[in-house]
């Protein structure tokens, strides 16, 4: 049974920094590409920031040169350094992983439960 496990979300002021990290759970599975959307209330979630088992990285247009996404292959873990934080970004974010159980198997995108970030002006 795979499981994400969300950590980091905080509190914190405008301009500040927060890491968020997401760990996946289990045994016997292979990862690709983990990641990372968000979600407002009353709004759709949108995709925030990917990277690739071999590191390669993309971020959408609004978090780009603010945001940083890694990943630590040894721990099955993928990190959001987010820095220059706007009011705007008052919102739950929710990590991905896309996981293949078995060697044959088919890829599945698991899940987060979800980590608020809210940012004081």
């Amino acid at each position: 049974q795979v499981q994400l496990m969300e950590s980091g979300g905080a509190l914190v002021q405008a301009g500040g920094s927060l890491k968020l990290s997401c760990a996946a759970s289990g045994s016997g599975f292979r990862i690709n590409a983990m990641g990372w959307y968000r979600q407002a209330p009353g709004k759709q979630r949108e995709w925030v920031a990917s990277v690739t088992s071999e590191g390669s990285s993309a971020y959408a247009d609004s978090v780009k040169g603010r945001f940083t996404i890694s990943r630590d292959n040894t721990k099955n873990t993928v990190y959001l350094q987010m820095s220059s934080l706007k009011p705007d970004d008052i919102v739950v974010y929710y990590c991905y992983a896309d996981i293949r159980a078995t060697m044959s198997g088919p890829w599945i995108r698991y899940w987060g439960q979800g980590t608020q970030v809210t940012v004081s002006s």
